[in-house]
C-alpha cells in the first residue's frame, strides 16, 4: 500500500504536468503570437520526447533501479516546468516542454514496471487500477486548474504551480524511497538491445504496441483541439475545455471504482471491444453537441470506455517479458505517447479546412473498430 501511494504521487505529478497544457493552448497561441496549430505542437513537444525517451528509460530503470529513475525524472521535470514558466517566447517554451516531456517519461512506465515486479499477475490489474486513480486525479486537476487559472492569472502561472506540485512530490519520493535497496547491473547498449530483443521476441508485443499507438493517436491526440472546438462553435473557452477534459479523467476514475465488478461480468477481450465502441459513440456525440456541458458529459463516458480498453492493454504489457519488464512497459508507453504526439501534427494542418467537429467525428468512427481489431490481433 505504501508503495502504491508513493508511485501514485509520482504518477500524479507526471499527469498533472502533461494535461495542464491542453485547455490553454488557445491562450498561449494569442500570447505568443502564433497560430493554434503551432501552439498545439507544444503538446507534441511534450509527448514525442516522452515517447522517444522511453527507449532510454526502460533499460536505465532495469539497470540502475526503478525508484532511482523515478527520483531523477521528478527532479528534471521540476526544472523543465520552471523553465516553461520563465520562457520568454515560443521557441524557448518549446525547448522547456521538450526537456520536461523527456524526463516525465521516466515516471509512469517505471512505476508500472515496479508494480509488475512486486505484485503477482492475478492481482496486478487491480493494483494498476489503483495506481491509475492517482494518475487520473493528476489529469483531472491539471486540466481543471489549467483552464481556470490560465484565464485568471495567465498560462505561466499554471506552469509555476505544476513545478511546485512536482517539487513536493520529489521530496516525498526522496524520503519515501530512501531505504529502498534495488540491485544495480551495468548499463550498456548491448544489454539494452538484449532486453528489447527479449520483449520483441514475444509475437504479442508488436500487436500490443501497434494497438496502443493507434489508441493514442485516435483518442488522446485530439485533446489539444477541445478548446478550439468549443471556441469555433461559441460554446466556451479554456475554462470549459479544462472542465471537459476533467470529465474524461473522471470517467477513468469511475472505471477504477468498478473494475472489480467489470472483471466479473466481462473477460478482458470483451472489455476491449466494448471500450472501443463506447469511445466511438461519445466522440461522435462531441462532434455534434450543442452545449459545452454535453461535451463534458460525453467526455465523462468516453473516459470510462477508454480505460476499459487501455487498462487491459496495460496489464498485457506488464507480462510481455517478465525478465525485461521495464523495457516492455517503456516500449508500451513510447508507442502510446508517440501516437498521442503525432495527433496535433496530423490533425492541426487539416482542422482549419474541415473543421474541428469533423476531426472528432472521424477519430470516433475509426475508434469504433479499434477494440475488435485489438482483440483479433492480440488474442490470436
Amino acid at each position: 500500500m505504501r508503495l502504491i501511494l508513493l508511485l501514485g504521487l509520482a504518477g500524479f505529478a507526471s499527469a498533472f504536468s502533461l494535461r495542464s497544457t491542453d485547455p490553454m493552448l488557445a491562450l498561449m497561441a494569442d500570447d505568443l503570437a502564433v497560430s493554434i496549430p503551432q501552439a498545439a505542437l507544444l503538446a507534441s513537444g511534450f509527448s514525442i520526447p516522452y515517447a522517444v525517451m522511453q527507449l532510454v528509460w526502460g533499460p536505465v530503470g532495469d539497470a540502475v533501479g526503478k525508484t532511482r529513475l523515478i527520483r531523477l525524472a521528478l527532479a528534471v521535470l521540476t526544472l523543465g516546468l520552471v523553465l516553461s514558466a520563465l520562457a520568454p517566447g515560443y521557441g524557448s517554451v518549446m525547448a522547456a516542454r521538450i526537456l520536461a516531456g523527456a524526463f516525465a517519461g521516466g515516471i509512469i512506465p517505471a512505476s508500472m514496471a515496479l508494480i509488475g515486479d512486486r505484485v503477482p499477475y492475478a492481482g496486478r490489474q487491480l493494483a494498476i487500477s489503483r495506481f491509475l486513480v492517482a494518475v487520473i486525479s493528476g489529469h483531472m486537476l491539471g486540466s481543471a486548474a489549467a483552464g481556470v487559472l490560465a484565464e485568471l492569472f495567465g498560462w505561466r502561472a499554471v506552469f509555476a504551480i505544476s513545478a511546485g506540485v512536482t517539487a513536493l512530490v520529489l521530496l516525498a519520493a526522496v524520503l519515501g524511497f530512501r531505504r529502498e535497496a534495488e540491485a544495480r547491473v551495468p548499463l550498456s547498449l548491448a544489454d539494452a538491445r538484449r532486453r528489447y530483443a527479449t520483449v520483441l521476441a514475444n509475437p504479442v508485443s508488436a500487436m500490443v504496441f501497434l494497438v496502443v499507438a493507434v489508441e493514442g493517436l485516435l483518442v488522446l491526440g485530439v485533446f489539444p483541439f477541445v478548446a478550439p472546438l468549443l471556441l469555433s462553435r461559441a460554446l466556451g473557452g479554456a475554462a470549459e475545455a479544462g472542465l471537459a477534459l476533467v470529465a474524461f479523467a473522471a470517467g477513468g476514475l469511475v472505471y477504477t471504482t468498478q473494475v472489480r465488478r467489470l472483471l466479473r461480468w466481462f473477460d478482458q477481450w470483451r472489455m476491449m471491444s466494448l471500450g472501443g465502441l463506447v469511445i466511438a459513440a461519445t466522440y461522435l456525440a462531441i462532434a455534434a453537441a450543442p452545449a459545452w456541458q454535453l461535451v463534458a458529459l460525453a467526455f465523462l463516458v468516453a473516459g470510462f470506455g477508454y480505460y476499459m480498453l487501455h487498462n487491459t492493454l496495460q496489464t498485457q504489457a506488464t507480462e510481455l517479458a517478465p525478465g525485461a519488464r521495464g523495457s516492455a512497459v517503456a516500449l508500451f508507453a513510447a508507442s502510446l505517447f508517440l501516437g498521442q504526439g503525432l495527433g496535433p501534427a496530423l490533425y492541426g494542418p487539416v482542422a482549419p479546412a474541415v473543421g474541428y467537429p469533423a476531426i472528432f467525428a472521424a477519430t470516433g468512427l475509426l475508434t469504433a473498430g479499434l477494440g475488435f481489431v485489438a482483440v483479433r490481433l492480440i488474442r490470436r
